[in-house]
């Protein structure tokens, strides 16, 4: 097993990409809550102050806020540090993505990214922190990488040892214990008209919830549950999936259902993985492009390549507000940057490269992985050329009422076509609500069909 050391200097670490199936030992768990914060992250701050100390992020929500509103944004007063444009970018270029540079490539008179403060402001449940910091000593990898055991309710891996581990804590970080998310999406055209397609999905987590024993979820094998109706527009509306995760697909694969509304009937949807096009999609995103990551990881060779300071979109709460439109974030070529917020934090590096045998639309992906929220932050999504296609961005906040981090937007960018898929989009509508009242009978393939004819 190699030991990855977790520098806090700037540039990339290169460690090999061996499989290790190894738990940590205490000694190295003992690190969590000390110099790793109780997630992994690393608890200091950058070399040159940049990157600021975890000092436990937001602890409770900015005043005024009511729950069941947008959230208010806690940064609102910081000034903006810098504007990269295509004429300075290259004294940015080493905190740049590959595939944010070539968006100033593709687009060099609208691309911009204006740079403010970072806050480390993630931020968990004690109980997520605790089960953590547990897991640090019993989780493991089976069924080469494409499972897990010995984890629950936490993330399992906070000190990786390879690329594996960090895409399941990606996988299996704390999005709550149910969620009903209005995320409407479009697909902007080259000129920027669109069609807003309405989807409503709930969420029960399996994984996350206080107390969850770790041979049960084994032995039951299920993560979470998710359904997903599209109630607009009518030629759409009434269409639905319903998936049910498993923690190792090696042993039954995701279950998933799908309601037609034309067909008017339920029927088993076993192609509802990898590269099959997302819902409504338009071909703009694959099924296991949803959440910059999902699904099973056994199509590809996953390799952690290190941890780098990069600017990523960052407590985006300006693009998550109640008073922007949707015609206001989307236009022509990309969505409207004077809305995005970047700023400079540590990521973990993944890349995953395809197997020999097996096929998928993209041959390799380089994953940008934040190192507080275990969040995907962005994606470069290489096709079988090795030519760049899809360029994916995760705008986050911190949804303070819970605490929890996650996406108010996902973008995919393809280079090709010149267009991009947006999706998340609520900002006309209701905000997520993290306290839903659903239960696993709100997930069967008869409430699909019951949901799907209203």
């Amino acid at each position: 097993m190699k030991k990855i050391t977790v520098m806090a200097s700037a540039m990339a670490l290169m460690f090999g990409s061996g499989l290790a199936m190894a738990k940590v030992s205490p000694e190295e768990a003992a690190k969590l809550g000390k110099e790793l914060t109780p997630m992994g992250a690393e608890m200091a701050g950058n070399a040159d102050g940049s990157i600021p100390a975890w000092t436990g992020g937001i602890t409770a929500p900015p005043a005024g806020y009511q729950p069941g509103s947008f959230h208010l944004d806690p940064y609102a007063g910081d000034a903006k540090i810098a504007t990269i444009t295509k004429d300075n970018m290259a004294e940015y270029a080493p905190f740049l993505s590959a595939g944010v540079q070539k968006m100033f490539e593709m687009y060099p008179d609208t691309f911009k990214m204006n740079l403010y403060p970072t806050h480390r402001s993630g931020s968990y449940p004690q109980f997520i922190y605790d089960a953590t910091i547990k897991n640090a000593t019993s989780a493991e990898l089976v069924d080469g990488g494409n499972g897990i055991r010995g984890a629950a309710t936490g993330v399992p891996f906070p000190i990786p040892a390879n690329g594996l581990e960090v895409i399941w804590n990606h996988i299996l970080r704390y999005r709550g214990e149910t969620a009903e998310i209005q995320r409407n999406q479009a697909a902007p055209t080259a000129s920027g008209s669109y069609t807003l397609v309405e989807t409503n999905e709930q969420i029960k987590f399996l994984y996350t919830i206080p107390g969850a024993d770790a041979a049960t979820l084994a032995k039951d094998n299920l993560l979470f549950y998710f359904k997903q109706v599209v109630t607009a527009p009518a030629r759409l509306a009434g269409t639905a999936l319903l998936v049910h995760e498993t923690m190792d697909q090696s042993k039954q694969p995701r279950q998933a259902w799908t309601y037609n509304t034309g067909q008017r009937r339920v029927r088993r949807a076993p192609n509802v993985a990898f590269d099959t096009p997302g819902t409504a999609s338009d071909g703009m995103r694959t099924t296991d492009d949803f959440d910059l990551y999902n699904g099973s990881p056994e199509r590809y060779n996953w390799e952690l390549v290190g941890k780098q300071e990069m600017y990523i979109p960052y407590n985006d709460y300006k693009l998550h507000s109640g008073d922007v439109k949707y015609d206001q974030i989307l236009q022509a070529g990309h969505i409207n940057m004077d809305l995005v917020r970047w700023e400079k934090h540590r990521v973990w590096v993944v890349e995953a490269t395809l197997k020999d045998g097996v096929r998928h639309l993209y041959k390799t992906r380089r994953f940008y992985i934040d190192e507080d929220s275990w969040q995907i932050a962005l994606v470069d999504l290489y096709d079988n050329r090795d030519e760049m296609y899809r360029v994916g961005m995760a705008h986050t906040v911190n949804y303070y009422e819970q605490p929890l981090v996650w996406t108010t937007l996902e973008v995919f960018y393809d280079l090709n076509s010149r267009r991009y898929m947006a999706m998340g989009l609520d900002n006309e509508g209701k905000v997520a609500n993290f306290d839903a009242d659903i239960s696993a009978k709100d997930f069967t393939p008869q409430a699909l069909r019951r949901q799907g004819r209203r």
